[in-house]
């Protein structure tokens, strides 16, 4: 035997009754995803908040559900455009493609712009209906709608954005 040859041994396969979520669930790309997750959706939360305070000045006669889906739709092309850079780089560490993967996220998110446009007068009534929650009804209806986007976008983004 070769005494410069290294050995190597094989890394064994994760074993145990959570061994199907270690395989499904990396965890330094999980935490990188929580953490490039959390400040995506701090930025795209409060670019979301700019907006609707903005259309709130200039529409001051339209309700604040439809306020609440024209911020979404005017702010969603930079939010993806920020999660993917972070997704990119910091998470994923996918080489080239730049465009490719950028229209991808896009799809992800694409996908889920009816569920929202749905999700966000709907809690915005709803937090109209309490007068506790009444002046804030459309950036609660954001955080909503952060919640339930969030929950499937990991597995979007790893099995079709960013798929090696």
């Amino acid at each position: 035997m070769d005494t410069l040859t290294p050995i190597v041994t094989p890394t064994p396969e994760p074993h145990g009754p959570f061994a199907a979520l270690r395989r499904v669930f990396p965890t330094g790309e999980v935490i990188r995803f929580l953490l490039v997750g959390a400040s995506n959706t701090l930025f795209s939360y409060a670019l979301y908040a700019a907006c609707v305070r903005f259309y709130g000045h200039l529409m001051p006669t339209h309700g604040q559900p439809l306020i609440a889906d024209i911020a979404s739709i005017t702010s969603k092309p930079i939010g993806i455009t920020v999660a993917f850079l972070g997704y990119k780089h910091f998470v994923f560490r996918t080489h080239g493609n730049y465009l490719k993967e950028w229209l991808r996220c896009f799809a992800v998110y694409g996908v889920s712009t009816p569920v929202e446009l749905v999700i966000l007068p709907v809690a915005t009534k709803l937090f109209l209906l309490t007068a506790l929650t009444h002046p804030y009804a459309p950036y609660l209806a954001g955080i909503v709608n952060s919640v339930v986007i969030a929950s499937y976008s990991y597995f979007a983004h790893k099995k079709f954005s960013f798929r090696r």
